[in-house]
C-alpha cells in the first residue's frame, strides 16, 4: 500500500522538474534572437568608430574660446551632430516579422542614401530639411529634382522614399518661384496707358541656363521673360552729357504672329571711369549656413573677385550668419587685400539660416560708417533659405524699405541648387533699390562683379518708370511681353512716393510689345448703356502710333524728372530690322516657349534658332552664340 501512495508523487515531480526546464530553456532562445536582431541593427554604427568610449567620469579638455572666425565652424559642428543623431533614430517596433522588416529595410533604405550623398550619414540641407523632412513644393507646377539627385539613379520628378511608414515620400527639391500671370492684350480704347517700373536684374536668364544645363526644363514660373531679354547687350545710342540715360525705340513686324507689330524700346545708362566715382560703402553680408555648404567657395571667389576691383577710398566690411550672425571684418580700406581676402578664406558653411538676424546687424554696419556722398549698398549672397528668426516677407521688406529711405541700397546674388528661394530674392532686391542676379559659376560671377562691377554698386537714376500711351486710331490692342511683377497703376508714374526699379551705369533695360494694329476704323470697345465712349483723334496725330514717357530721380533727390518720345515710324519689315530688336525677339520666343505661353502663336524652337543665328554678329557674338547653345539644348529636352 505505501509503495501504491508513493508512485503518483515522485511522477508528479518528475514531470514538474522537466517542464520548468523547458520553460527557461525558450526564454534563453528567445532573448538570445533579440540580442542577434539588436545587433544586426546597430552594427553599421558600432562598426564606424574605432574609438573607444570617453567615460563620462573623465575631465574634458576646456573648449577654446569662440572668436568670430570660429563662429562659422561651431555652428557647422554643431548642426552635423544633430543631423548625424536624427539620422540614426529608430522608429518603435511593435513586434512581429512585419516590423522587424520594416526595420531592416529602412537601415538599407539610409544606407542607400548615405552612399548616395557621400556625406557620412548626413543628408545635406540643401535637399529639405533632413532625412525625415517634410514634402514642400515652392513651386505651383509641382516638385523639380535637381540634377544632382538624378545622378544617384532618381528619374526626373522623382522623389525618394527614407522608411516604408512614411505617409509621404520626402522631395529633395524646396526651391520656390512666385506664380506669374502673363500679361493680358489690353484694348487701347479702355486701356489707353500702360505703366510698368523698369527691371534690370538678370537671374532669370543664368537660372534657367543652370536647369537646361542639368538635363531638364525649368519650372514655367522660373521663367521672367524681361529678365531673359535684359540678360544680354544691345548697342543702343549712349545718352547726352549730363543725363543719366537714352531711349531708343523701333518697331517692326512680329514673327510669331504676322498679323502683329513689335514695339522695341530700350534705355542705355551712362558710362565712367571707375577712378571717377564716388567713395563705396560696402558691406559683404554672406550666407555661410549648412544649406550654403557646396557653394561657399563660389561666394568666396564671386567677393575676392570684386574686392580686386576695390580702391583705397573704399570701405568694406564683412558680416555672416548662419544659425546667428556676426562681424567677421570690420570696415576696411579696399586696397588692405590681404585682410579683406583672409577674412572671405576663413569662412566655412554650416548651421541653420538666420537671416533676418544678418541683414539687421548689416544694415547696422553700413549706417555706422554711412559715407553722404558716396555709395552705401549691402550686398547679400544666399539661396533665400531664411529659416530662424526674422524670416517672413512682411518683416523682411519693412527693414528694407526703411533702410532704403536712409540712402542704404541693397543688392542680391542668388546661390545654390535645390533648396534655393528665388522669390523671395527677387523681392528684397526690388524692394532694396538694387539688383537681382543668379551666379551659376566663376564666369557669372566674373560679369557681375568684375565687367559689370560699376552697374552693380552704382545707380544712376532711381524710382524708373515708363508709361506709354496708344494712339487708338493706329493700335487696336497691345500686351507687355513680361514684367509681370513690375506693373504700376496709372496714377503711380506721377506718383514720387511710389518705388521703382533703378539702373546702374552701364546698364540696358529693354522692353518689348506685341501690337494689334487698328484695321477698318478706330473701335470703340464695348457698348455702354448709361455711357458713350468716343474716340476723337487729333487729325495732327494720326501718324503716332504712341508716345513713351519716363520719370526718374537722380539717387540724392526724391523729386521725378520728366521725358518723353513720339512714335511715328513705320513698322519695319522683319529683314529690316536690326540685329538687336531681331536677337531681343528670339529670346523673348524662347521664354513664351518655356513658359509654354498662351501667346506664343504657332513659334518653334527651331524659329528661335534661326533668328538667333542670322543676327549672332558683332561685339557680343559670344553671349549669343551662348544663347544658341541653350535653345539647341532645350529643343533636345523638349
Amino acid at each position: 500500500m505505501t509503495r501504491t501512495r508513493t508512485f503518483p508523487f515522485a511522477a508528479t515531480l518528475i514531470t514538474l522538474l522537466v517542464l520548468t526546464t523547458a520553460f527557461f530553456f525558450l526564454v534563453g532562445c528567445t532573448a538570445t534572437k533579440q540580442a542577434r536582431d539588436i545587433s544586426d541593427t546597430s552594427g553599421a554604427v558600432d562598426e564606424a568608430s574605432d574609438e573607444e568610449p570617453v567615460s563620462s567620469q573623465e575631465e574634458a579638455p576646456d573648449p577654446p574660446p569662440i572668436t568670430p572666425d570660429r563662429l562659422v565652424q561651431v555652428e557647422h559642428d554643431a548642426e552635423m551632430e544633430v543631423a548625424d543623431t536624427d539620422l540614426n533614430v529608430q522608429q518603435p517596433v511593435h513586434g512581429g516579422r512585419k516590423a522587424k522588416q520594416s526595420e531592416r529595410k529602412a537601415n538599407e533604405d539610409q544606407a542607400a542614401l548615405r552612399k548616395m550623398f557621400g556625406t557620412g550619414g548626413v543628408i545635406p540641407d540643401r535637399f529639405g530639411s533632413g532625412a525625415s523632412g517634410n514634402v514642400h513644393s515652392g513651386s505651383a507646377n509641382g516638385v523639380y529634382l535637381q540634377p544632382e539627385v538624378l545622378s544617384g539613379g532618381a528619374a526626373p520628378g522623382a522623389t525618394v522614399p527614407v522608411h516604408p511608414s512614411d505617409p509621404c515620400p520626402v522631395s529633395w527639391n524646396t526651391e520656390e518661384y512666385k506664380r506669374i500671370y502673363e500679361n493680358p492684350f489690353r484694348t487701347t480704347v479702355e486701356h489707353p496707358l500702360s505703366t510698368f517700373s523698369i527691371d534690370v536684374d538678370i537671374a532669370s536668364y543664368t537660372n534657367v541656363r543652370r536647369f537646361i544645363r542639368g538635363g531638364q526644363l525649368p519650372p514655367p514660373d522660373a521663367v521672367r521673360i524681361e529678365e531673359m531679354v535684359n540678360y544680354f547687350h544691345y548697342a543702343y545710342p549712349v545718352p547726352e552729357e549730363e543725363q543719366p540715360f537714352a531711349l531708343y525705340t523701333e518697331m517692326g513686324a512680329c514673327p510669331w504672329n504676322e498679323e502683329h507689330h513689335l514695339l522695341h524700346v530700350g534705355l542705355q545708362g551712362r558710362v565712367e571711369e571707375l577712378e571717377n566715382l564716388p567713395p563705396s560703402n560696402l558691406v559683404f553680408l554672406l550666407d555661410v549656413s549648412g544649406s550654403m555648404s557646396d557653394d561657399i567657395q563660389l561666394v568666396k571667389a564671386a567677393f575676392r573677385m570684386l574686392t580686386n576691383r576695390l580702391r583705397a577710398r573704399d570701405r568694406v566690411a564683412i558680416v555672416v550668419y548662419a544659425g546667428s550672425s556676426g562681424l567677421v571684418l570690420p570696415p576696411t580700406p579696399g586696397d588692405d587685400r590681404d585682410t579683406i581676402l583672409a577674412a572671405l578664406s576663413a569662412l566655412q558653411a554650416g548651421g541653420s539660416t538666420a537671416g533676418g538676424a544678418g541683414i539687421q546687424l548689416a544694415y547696422k554696419t553700413a549706417m555706422q560708417h554711412f559715407h553722404p556722398e558716396g555709395n552705401n549698398r549691402v550686398i547679400l549672397a544666399t539661396d533665400g533659405d531664411f529659416n530662424v528668426g526674422v524670416s517672413s516677407e512682411g518683416e523682411l521688406v519693412r527693414i528694407v524699405e526703411e533702410k532704403r529711405e536712409g540712402g542704404i541700397f541693397l543688392s542680391v546674388l542668388g546661390f545654390g541648387t535645390g533648396n534655393y528661394k528665388d522669390s523671395k530674392m527677387e523681392m528684397l532686391a526690388d524692394k532694396g533699390n538694387g539688383n537681382y542676379a543668379y551666379i551659376a559659376d566663376v564666369q557669372d560671377a566674373k560679369r557681375v562683379m568684375v565687367e559689370e562691377m560699376a552697374g552693380t554698386l552704382y545707380a544712376i537714376a532711381k524710382d524708373v518708370k515708363l508709361q506709354i500711351e496708344f494712339n487708338p486710331a493706329r493700335v487696336q490692342s497691345y500686351r507687355l511681353i513680361g514684367y509681370e511683377n513690375r506693373m504700376l497703376d496709372k496714377e503711380d508714374f506721377t506718383d514720387d512716393k511710389k518705388d521703382a526699379g533703378e539702373i546702374g551705369l552701364g546698364h540696358t533695360v529693354t522692353a518689348l510689345y506685341e501690337i494689334v494694329p487698328t484695321t477698318g476704323g478706330v473701335q470703340t470697345g464695348e457698348k455702354l448703356r448709361y455711357s458713350r465712349r468716343e474716340v476723337k483723334t487729333d487729325p495732327a496725330h494720326l501718324d503716332e502710333w504712341a508716345i513713351v514717357k519716363f520719370r526718374y530721380k537722380q539717387p540724392d533727390e526724391d523729386t521725378s524728372r520728366p521725358g518723353e518720345r513720339v512714335i511715328t515710324d513705320q513698322p519695319n519689315q522683319w529683314i529690316q530690322t536690326s540685329d538687336d530688336f531681331r536677337f531681343s525677339a528670339a529670346v523673348a520666343a524662347f521664354g513664351m516657349l518655356l513658359r509654354e505661353s498662351d501667346h506664343k502663336g504657332d513659334v518653334r524652337f527651331e524659329d528661335v534658332l534661326s533668328w538667333a543665328r542670322a543676327c549672332s554678329v558683332g561685339p557680343h557674338a559670344g553671349e549669343r552664340q551662348e544663347f544658341i547653345d541653350l535653345a539647341d539644348a532645350a529643343l533636345l529636352l523638349k
